[in-house]
């Protein structure tokens, strides 16, 4: 089938670069005999659930930032449990004996450099990213490592000659701006670890909602349009 995203990837899979998100027809691209097992919502609902309650018996202020992420902000009960990196390994053994599975978990000051952190070696592995060790563990990753650089993104920086997140930390904010505009401003604090917002209980209400449907064949005339419950939409070709 044509339609459809990778939601997870196994280690060996991520090592033909399937990346978690990515299109079914792009993750056979790079692997032709890729084995795509069918998604289990409730089992995931019911297993996100189970993770998160854990989580909420170490901290009051939990951020749910996708099925199986999350910030857990630990300032206030940090000390009810010892140390930073005594606390995150409790977690992660506690997720581990109880519900079965195991989760990485990134330790620092603020949510950019934590999630960075737990994207370091997997699996069942804690690791800290303080500003400290930012030159040594983050610089010398490609920059397609970096949260919120996406493959476009990517694809700008290589043709500007930046190719670690390193290199991006120290170039000219000014000059990044005026290539990718604000992004580039936001890219270049993150590069260099800055992020200042907060990890929010409650989640922000959404702006707004996308609707769209991959075609299981190319469409080559524009008449192609579908019935939707809201009305009439424009078929785009995937691919």
């Amino acid at each position: 089938m044509r339609h459809g995203i990778i939601l997870a990837k196994s280690i060996s899979a991520k090592k033909y670069g399937i990346k978690t998100g990515e299109t079914i027809l792009e993750a056979r691209r790079k692997c032709p005999n890729l084995v795509l097992v069918p998604p289990n919502y409730g089992l995931y609902e019911k297993c996100s659930a189970a993770f998160m309650n854990i989580l909420r018996e170490y901290s009051d202020i939990v951020e749910q930032y996708s099925i199986d992420e999350a910030f857990v902000d630990m300032t206030a009960s940090c000390h009810l449990f010892g140390e930073p990196v005594e606390v995150a390994e409790q977690i992660k053994n506690h997720i581990r004996e109880k519900l079965g599975f195991t989760v990485n978990i990134g330790v620092s000051c603020n949510k950019l450099l934590a999630k960075m952190a737990s994207d370091f070696r997997k699996p069942d592995m804690v690791h800290t990213l303080y500003p400290e060790e930012i030159q040594e563990k983050m610089w010398p990753l490609p920059v397609s490592d970096l949260f919120f650089v996406g493959i476009a993104t990517t694809k700008k920086l290589f043709d500007m000659g930046i190719k670690t997140i390193g290199e991006l930390a120290t170039a000219d904010p000014a000059w990044l701006r005026s290539i990718l505009k604000k992004h580039g401003e936001v890219i270049w604090g993150f590069a260099n670890g800055i992020d200042v917002s907060p990890v929010l209980e409650k989640p922000l209400a959404n702006k707004g909602y996308g609707n769209s449907t991959t075609t299981p064949y190319d469409v080559t005339d524009v008449e192609t349009t579908a019935i939707n419950r809201s009305g009439i939409w424009g078929y785009t070709p995937a691919g």
